[in-house]
């Protein structure tokens, strides 16, 4: 595969690029779903091709074929310089690269089993199960789902980078509505979007799925005559699953470089970061500490190098509060004066590599859930996100969660339903003052985040703990 990569690399250069480089992506998925106690569907794929860029003056030319053999990868070298070529023609200033090291190695993401060697009998019989168990304690509608991913890469650049990785991906998740006279609720577990590691089945057995049918269809039932969330200014706590996608959606997107600097919009728009306050802006609380850590062991978010070839990492994104790091590729951060950060990568051999997010995370503090919750005279604890709306600067935001607990003198009291919070991104971060600690804390991931235009679906890990917001708007309706 290094051979296919290295000639439409030599193909590219020899055509006119000043920079190229060519990804081999072998990629296998499989995915099964049920639906009231019947498989509802079974899917599976594999893909092969190849994928290059080339740099020509201010611009980059893609090209990408299935077809892995030496002329057509020689093809889409030249295809990719052409279109450089005629994208350059539009006056603009050369586009550099932030140095890197180049690397040369393999990576693998740990598996303890192989996700595709276990019998797709084995897979459905569990789906089947924790459905049928969640309607048996009265959900009407019970669902479940698992997938999987295994991809191989192969990279090679006209700077010597030659490295290639297998990573493998699995993950689970389930949801009980309950129909009620004039509304429907809904519990998933493990979260919204279940849970999903860059790990074997192992990972699919460790979440329990049917340990825990039970509840969550007892749960969607009991939210039926929950009374509604109360309305107004409260202290908040929300769960480690909320706190994923809170970190998702107004942290991650607004500190990705190209939405920075106006370069990427679709889909979840620009960002209110300015780069002249970059190590200056205070975004958080002190306890806030968020990260860009590509190297944790089993994250959604991890890999062994992008798809530039640069090594995963670990770089601060906040530190004691203070906007410290951006999310970048090696043509962004050139641009912006910083580091070569790591993130570029693409969903499929035939789609150009771009920003993403790795495993934005916060880092763990010093407190408890309990103690959050003990330490609370009047209160609302939220967990497991239900919709979200935010605006395309990433900063107005309005969350709704699947369920919640008032808290009244330090203790748990009644659970409400159609929990809703809202605020803007730094007055929110900056009114946390209780994190969760490191036994609490929880590597999230979630496999769909879209971007980009074809559209990619990215894979992004948010470890996340529980954690406490002062004077919140709650219960907002409309």
């Amino acid at each position: 595969m290094f051979g296919y990569a290295e000639a439409a690399v030599e193909a590219a250069l020899a055509a006119g690029a000043g920079y190229a480089d060519a990804r081999v992506i072998i990629g296998r998925t499989q995915g099964l779903s049920a639906q009231n106690g019947d498989v509802e569907g079974v899917a599976q794929s594999e893909s092969a091709g190849l994928g290059v860029r080339a740099l020509i003056g201010s611009s980059w030319g893609f090209f990408a074929v299935a077809d892995l053999d030496d002329g057509g990868a020689r093809r889409a070298g030249e295809r990719a310089a052409e279109t450089a070529r005629a994208s350059a023609r539009v006056p603009g200033p050369p586009l550099a690269l932030a140095p890197v090291e180049p690397a040369v190695g393999h990576w693998e993401s740990p598996c303890e089993e192989d996700p595709l060697s276990v019998p797709l009998s084995e897979k459905a019989d569990l789906l089947v199960e924790v459905t049928r168990t969640m309607a048996g304690a009265g959900a009407s509608i019970t669902r479940a789902s698992c997938r999987v991913w295994d991809n191989e890469k192969w990279l090679v650049s006209s700077e010597g980078h030659r490295v290639s990785q297998r990573i493998r991906e699995c993950g689970a998740e389930m949801s009980a509505t309950a129909v009620g006279d004039s509304e429907t609720q809904r519990r998933s577990y493990p979260g919204v979007r279940g849970q999903y590691g860059t790990r074997g089945w192992e990972l699919v057995r460790q979440i329990d799925l049917a340990g825990n049918a039970g509840r969550v269809g007892e749960e969607a039932v009991a939210l039926l005559s929950a009374p509604p969330c109360p309305e107004g200014t409260t202290d908040l706590v929300l769960g480690s699953e909320q706190m994923a996608l809170q970190i998702h959606e107004s942290v991650g997107h607004a500190v990705e470089l190209d939405r920075i600097l106006g370069w990427e919009a679709a889909f979840a728009g620009t960002s209110w970061l300015d780069l002249s306050q970059l190590g200056a802006l205070r975004f958080g609380s002190e306890l806030m500490n968020v990260t860009a850590d590509a190297t944790l062991p089993g994250a959604l978010g991890s890999f062994g190098y992008d798809d530039e070839g640069t090594p995963a990492a670990s770089v601060d994104i906040v530190r004691d509060g203070i906007w410290v790091g951006v999310l970048s590729g090696r043509d962004s951060a050139a641009l912006a004066g910083v580091p070569a950060g790591g993130m570029v990568r693409c969903d499929g051999y035939d789609r150009l590599p771009m920003v993403r997010m790795t495993n934005i995370g916060m880092l763990p503090g010093g407190n408890s859930l309990e103690e959050m919750i003990g330490a609370t005279d009047d209160g609302v604890f939220m967990d497991t996100n239900r919709s979200w709306s935010i605006d395309d600067r990433r900063l107005n935001f309005q969350f709704g969660c699947e369920i919640g607990w008032e808290i009244k003198g330090g203790r748990l009291g009644r659970m409400v339903r159609n929990p809703t919070y809202t605020g803007i991104s730094p007055r929110f971060w900056g009114s946390m003052d209780m994190v969760g600690n490191e036994s609490e804390w929880v590597f999230w991931g979630t496999p769909n985040c879209g971007k980009g235009q074809p559209m990619q679906i990215g894979h992004t890990g948010h470890p996340a703990v529980p954690a406490r917001f002062r004077g919140i708007r709650v219960g907002v309706r409309g």
